[in-house]
């Protein structure tokens, strides 16, 4: 009973979950529509760059919500390490896609600066005002999602970088309602294009190394390896693997010579406990070797040409 308790929790959690997602989608959706329609009236190319941005994040919360569902399917003989890596790859399409956004919105920018057009303030500030309070709603949707999904937490920084983005557009509204600045929208523009730029392309990077079968930050490969040596009964470790799986999940994979007189699986087991209690390392595969049937230089991190045993060799 309280596994099927905890069972039905867990279900209701991602029910709720995935109703909080579709719901952000939707006023995500609206909202940027009023927005490119109030910044062509106004002639505001801040506010259309806020929308555009703003429609990124809807975009990006319908990829997220996709992949959401997709990572729940359990493994099969088609993808036998299941598909979790789903929001992986969502998430590198959201940040790549905010990478060609920031940079025509930075080209537009310029072209602004050189021919800035006429933009009615008023319209430009009580737009950008309602797009300030549903982005903040919208991020405090999402919020309790971000904190265990890469994919989602890139939804919601997107969110808050667009309430920023609708901060920056209203001072530049103001000011041109007070001073008739116009060069304040294209300077606006560009200062949203760069923030996209910068924080995108700082969080682009963890999300590529998972793709790219990278070790975690954290525990380093090399500090695994040495743990490993000096494990009683162990010759050498070589074509250590240590890779992310996944956004919560790290596993390895190594060759173990175990020295003479010490029985394979006791030095086996014993390093599954230093694993598990030092690393927190569950997923593991260990091929134990002899010394006299092991591979012949072969390197201690990944795989190399001297991948022969010393029998064939």
């Amino acid at each position: 009973m309280p596994h099927d308790h905890h069972h039905h929790h867990a279900h209701a959690d991602l029910d709720s979950g995935d109703r909080r997602v579709f719901l952000a989608v939707a006023v995500n959706a609206a909202l940027t529509v009023v927005q490119i329609a109030a910044g062509v009236i106004s002639g505001s190319l801040a506010l259309i760059a806020d929308a555009i941005h703003n429609f990124s994040d809807a975009l990006s919360l319908v990829i997220a919500f996709a992949a959401r569902r997709i990572a729940r399917r359990p493994a099969d003989e088609h993808m036998t390490f299941g598909y979790g890596r789903a929001e992986i790859v969502a998430a590198l399409i959201n940040y790549t896609t905010l990478i060609v956004i920031a940079v025509y919105l930075a080209a537009e920018g310029v072209n602004r600066l050189l021919d800035p057009p006429e933009i009615e303030g008023w319209l430009v500030v009580i737009v950008a005002t309602v797009a300030l309070v549903i982005d903040a709603a919208t991020a405090l949707l999402i919020f309790g999602l971000s904190r265990s999904s890469v994919n989602m937490r890139a939804a919601f920084l997107h969110n808050v970088m667009d309430a920023l983005g609708s901060v920056a557009v209203i001072v530049g509204g103001t000011l041109i309602l007070l001073y008739d600045w116009r060069l304040v929208d294209p300077i606006v523009t560009l200062m949203i294009a760069g923030y996209i730029l910068w924080h995108t392309l700082r969080e682009i990077g963890p999300v590529i190394r998972i793709l790219m079968l990278a070790s975690p930050e954290r525990p380093r490969a090399g500090e695994v390896l040495e743990a490993m040596g000096d494990v009683e009964g162990v010759a050498e470790v070589h074509h250590l693997h240590l890779w992310q799986m996944g956004e919560h999940e790290v596993s390895l994979e190594a060759h173990v010579v175990h020295e003479d007189g010490h029985a394979a699986a006791r030095v086996k087991a014993a390093l599954k406990r230093l694993l598990v209690d030092r690393f927190d390392l569950h997923h593991t595969v260990l091929e134990m070797e002899s010394a006299g049937d092991c591979c012949f230089n072969a390197p201690a991190i990944g795989h190399g040409s001297g991948a022969a045993t010393r029998g064939q060799a």
